[in-house]
């Protein structure tokens, strides 16, 4: 693999193979935004998720980080058009 991309869902970096869904560099999504499947979280999964890591690590109640998540998910391309996103 070369370069970095980006995640769709979350927007992490992704530099090796261990970062991308299932260690599959085919994946547009990485690890943290996959089921145990290797299919992609749903948008409630992902706001979910995103939104206890900013509870974790911003100290944010879990409605204010819930927004904040969704606020995020905003300028990422897996939720345009999703979830009341334009």
């Amino acid at each position: 693999m070369t370069g970095m991309r980006l995640c769709v869902a979350c927007g992490m970096p992704m530099k090796t193979a261990a970062d991308f869904a299932m260690g599959d560099t085919e994946k547009d999504y990485c690890v943290h935004c996959a089921r145990t499947d290797g299919s992609m979280q749903s948008y409630g999964e992902k706001a979910a998720s995103l939104a206890a890591f900013l509870v974790m690590t911003q100290g944010l109640d879990g409605g204010a980080a819930l927004e904040a998540a969704k606020g995020m998910m905003t300028r990422l391309p897996a939720w345009k058009g999703v979830g009341g996103i334009a």
